[in-house]
């Protein structure tokens, strides 16, 4: 299995320099990753790195909302057009965790179509729901309301909140969306036999800050 080629290699922390991202780029470029998901300070960063590149070329992928979800649908609208503008191929949205705890459905819908908008249909959107504080009624009403709503993906976590990617959670997304949209795991995914259980599971695009020591302990 190409698992590289499911590998959305990240690097989110707040305190990132320059020389980080240009260690991503270059581990995404040795390993061919699928793509980078940087902050959207950095994308245009990391959209000229690649775009001399030969081939196939390493996408780049940012954020919206990140990483609570609490910004207003115009903010995080205008940050997602702001990434694709500066050279990203995918943004990946946190959804209002609040207003889905509240059965605000309303609200989701309104927000995720518009980033939708923003983005593109060129463009792929991934929506984060934050399993971690999540009901197992919460997750299948917010994986249907992605599905809905025009989303191309349903990305289990942000990395940041309580909890990161389980395999249940994976499956039971993938019950819900089927192979309509795509399931991304994401939080404290390390080694190759972890990613390999959530590709299992479900899931066929995997974020994680350890790309090249999942690679490295496939080889073991």
């Amino acid at each position: 299995m190409n698992i590289q080629k499911l590998i959305d290699h990240t690097i989110l922390r707040p305190d990132a320099q320059e020389k980080d991202i240009v260690k991503l780029c270059e581990e995404g470029k040795k390993y061919g990753f699928f793509s980078v998901c940087v902050n959207s300070f950095w994308v245009n960063f990391c959209y000229k790195f690649f775009s001399g590149s030969e081939g196939s070329r390493v996408r780049v992928c940012s954020v919206s909302g990140f990483p609570l979800g609490a910004s207003t649908v115009l903010i995080k609208s205008k940050e997602a057009e702001e990434n694709v503008k500066n050279g990203a191929d995918e943004v990946d949205m946190v959804i209002n965790i609040g207003a889905l705890k509240d059965r605000n459905f309303k609200l989701l819908e309104k927000e995720i179509k518009s980033v939708k908008s923003a983005v593109g249909e060129d463009r792929i959107l991934k929506v984060i729901l934050e399993t971690g504080v999540l009901t197992l009624q919460e997750k299948k009403d917010g994986a249907k309301i992605v599905l809905n709503c025009g989303a191309d993906f349903v990305k289990t976590s942000t990395g940041f909140g309580l909890g990161g990617a389980k395999v249940e959670d994976v499956k039971l997304l993938k019950e819900v969306v089927g192979n309509k949209i795509g399931v991304k795991a994401s939080g404290g995914i390390r080694d190759y036999q972890t990613a390999l259980k959530m590709i299992q599971a479900g899931a066929i695009r995997i974020g994680t800050s350890a790309g090249p020591k999942i690679m490295e302990s496939k080889e073991s």
